[in-house]
């Protein structure tokens, strides 16, 4: 028995990618297939390839019509790709009465004139299949000058860059669906910022900046949210990845929505304690039940960071591993024999480095020692 949400990757693998990729009919013209975490498949009909993604909305019961354009023209954009058309399966029970329908072909057709697309077609039904409106669907973009943005195209040391906020599109739909029960713990302005996230839905101005300035992989994160789409990322791409969670944005409303929703175990960390976010890490992914881990520190190079002094590095004790490079902080710099070096004037004292060096080869020196800031 399933559990509710995506497919488990092994079950995934297993029963449909692995028949479809064992398939006998290997097309030419279809030059991106089918494979976990691969939200499009492309094909090449002479001039532009033909981008081609679909996908439902299950978890939602308002703005379905607008969310399913907006979602899929996405995994379009995330391709590297202009969205043109869309094509809209609509499964209503029984009971439905006219003015749904309404309301989800006018969210649909919204969401379109938005994108500049059309509404091509699709099917419409009303069976006792479903207990509640389900919507799909199925878009059709076009390529610029040929070029392919695949979920597997990352390469080894590039830098992995997230735009907006971390749950973005939950915060919008549970603010809409639970609207009446939010305000016992949300202020007026807090539901009206958390429910204006749906304009922020869109990927397509940051993909189309990405494309021209040499990105090799885009993806949207969506259901599995950030580590989902990180662990799709470089499992396409068959990499490892840092993920550097101090610097995952995560919006005030959402944090409270997620307490409101009734979810116990949610967490507040310091970023910098590097120590306890893994242990808690490992704590929660053994868990079998829901967590939210939230990590707050202000960024080290900020006003509002108070330095704890300098850092230093013993170069008799440094392995070269490199490993207190992977942050990216700017007070560092990797000399040419290996061994980085840490600029005195920009260092803040954050201790990130220290705590990636397994060999204690770096030392923070208190303010009150003589590592003054």
């Amino acid at each position: 028995m399933f559990a509710i949400g995506k497919l488990p990757p092994e079950i995934l693998e297993k029963i449909v990618m692995e028949p479809m990729q064992a398939s006998r009919v290997k097309r030419e013209d279809v030059i991106l297939r089918p494979k976990t975490g691969e939200d499009c498949s492309a094909v090449d009909l002479g001039g532009e390839y033909c981008i081609l993604s679909t996908d439902p909305i299950t978890g939602a019961a308002k703005d379905v019509g607008y969310l399913a354009v907006q979602i899929n023209c996405n995994d379009i954009y995330s391709s590297g790709a202009e969205p043109m058309g869309v094509l809209l399966t609509v499964l209503l029970p029984p009971e439905s009465e006219e003015a749904l329908l309404e309301e989800m072909m006018s969210g649909a057709i919204r969401a379109a004139e938005e994108h500049n697309i059309e509404i091509l077609g699709g099917h419409t039904e009303v069976t006792d299949a479903v207990v509640k409106p389900v919507i799909s669907a199925a878009v059709i973009g076009k390529t610029r000058n040929r070029k392919i943005l695949s979920t597997g195209g990352a390469k080894a040391g590039q830098d992995v860059i997230m735009t907006k906020w971390a749950g973005t599109e939950g915060t919008a739909i549970l603010a809409k669906e639970w609207e009446e029960g939010l305000r016992q713990y949300l202020t007026e302005e807090e539901l009206q910022n958390a429910q204006a996230m749906k304009a922020y839905l869109s990927v397509g101005k940051e993909s189309e900046i990405a494309f021209a300035y040499g990105a090799t992989a885009m993806h949207d994160a969506t259901e599995g949210g950030v580590l989902g789409a990180v662990w799709e990322v470089a499992e396409c791409s068959g990499l490892g990845v840092d993920v550097f969670v101090e610097k995952i944005p995560v919006k005030e409303e959402t944090k409270k929505i997620c307490k409101a929703m009734g979810i116990e175990h949610v967490y507040e960390i310091d970023a910098f304690d590097i120590e306890g976010l893994e242990k808690l890490l490992k704590q929660e992914t053994q868990r079998d039940a829901l967590s939210v881990i939230i990590t707050k520190s202000p960024c080290a190079l900020l006003k509002e960071f108070v330095p704890k002094g300098k850092c230093i590095l013993h170069e008799d004790a440094c392995k070269k591993c490199g490993q207190c490079l992977v942050p990216g902080c700017p007070a560092m710099v990797k000399q040419a024999n290996g061994i980085p070096k840490i600029d005195a004037a920009m260092c803040n004292g954050c201790e990130l480095c220290a705590k990636r060096c397994k060999f204690h080869a770096i030392e923070l020196i208190p303010r009150e020692k003589g590592g003054k800031a």
